[in-house]
């Protein structure tokens, strides 16, 4: 398998835990790409029309994307543990990985607009509500982390990949002073072998 990727894209290393997690991460060869809102990688546009990563090419030459598609994927190709079989354990699983995109989407939104969109054309309004989302979903992570703890599936990871992404990009939030159920879980989940491999570079 090939999977065009971005060593800080959060989106990018929810695949790999999970690919490592479901012992799958030596089959798959990393292709660099450089996702751009503005100046486009023609060359990832060509596999996947968004020019998003991740974007997984199959052994048998089949293009996924995006990355809750490419969990799955990996999810039904390894033994599948990372998605629960009890239906309310697994609606359970998918809605925290639905929050942990969003925090995702949100942060790396408001990234793009003070990094790629030039100063007298930012909009502090708009960056002020992507970054309620992530506080409103931080809030609604808090009061059940306690529960996380024997929990690795394709929730956990998507939301220990959001909060290294906070960590990563947002440092000066300083999420964990006013969430620490949220962060003595992390502290734990982020020692994890899968999560320790794919930390982004600095």
């Amino acid at each position: 398998m090939k999977l065009y990727y971005s060593a800080t894209s959060p989106f990018v290393r929810k695949c790999l835990v999970s690919a490592q997690e479901l012992g799958l991460r030596e089959r798959i060869e990393l292709l660099p790409a450089a996702p751009h809102p503005v100046n486009r990688d023609r060359a990832l546009i060509v596999c996947n029309p968004l020019g998003k990563v991740p974007t997984l090419v199959t052994d048998d030459g089949a293009v996924l994307y995006d990355s809750r598609v490419i969990c799955e994927y990996l999810n039904a190709l390894g033994d599948g543990h990372l998605m629960p079989e009890k239906a309310a354990e697994r609606w359970r699983a998918s809605c925290d990985a639905a929050l942990a995109d969003g925090i995702m989407e949100a942060a790396v939104l408001v990234r793009y607009e003070t990094f790629a969109r030039p100063e007298h054309l930012r909009w502090k309004d708009w960056i002020d509500g992507q970054m309620d989302k992530v506080s409103c979903a931080l809030a609604e992570i808090e009061p059940r982390a306690g529960t996380f703890d024997s929990r690795i599936d394709l929730g956990t990871i998507a939301i220990g990949c959001a909060l290294g992404y906070l960590d990563f990009r947002f440092a000066a939030l300083g999420w964990k002073n006013s969430h620490p159920k949220t962060a003595a879980w992390f502290a734990r989940f982020a020692g994890r072998e899968s999560m320790q491999a794919t930390v982004p570079p600095v």
